[in-house]
């Protein structure tokens, strides 16, 4: 079993900055990719920004210019949040595409909450 654990989430005026960490345990034997989804009220969880093991980037057209991606080993992705605004209010979601014992899956972390006032 994969578990990922969220922090950094919180309350921020716009403009402002937030960071988010997500790191990965149990028995793992290759994260695919690391990166963030978002769900804000009444809409569709949607990608933010992921990361491959071969360091390819990906970052929702939103969020380009602001938000970095980053990972300083194998089972950790951060998100730099810069210029915040009251949209990127949501729920944001740590996803990990893993190998483990039992195959390829998807695993999602509990989500940490980002508002954004304005």
């Amino acid at each position: 079993q994969v578990q990922l654990v969220e922090s950094g989430g919180g309350l921020v005026q716009a403009g402002g900055s937030l960071r988010l960490s997500c790191a990965a345990s149990g028995i793992i034997f290759r994260i695919n990719a690391m990166g963030w989804y978002r769900q804000a009220p009444g809409k569709q969880r949607e990608l933010v920004a992921t990361v491959t093991a071969g360091a390819t980037i990906r970052y929702n057209d939103s969020v380009k210019g602001r938000f970095t991606i980053s990972r300083d080993n194998a089972k950790t992705v951060y998100l730099q949040m810069n210029s915040l605004k009251p949209e990127d209010t949501a729920v944001y979601y740590c996803n990990a595409n893993a190998w483990t014992g039992r195959g390829t899956n998807d695993y999602w972390g509990q989500g940490t909450q980002v508002t954004v006032s304005s």
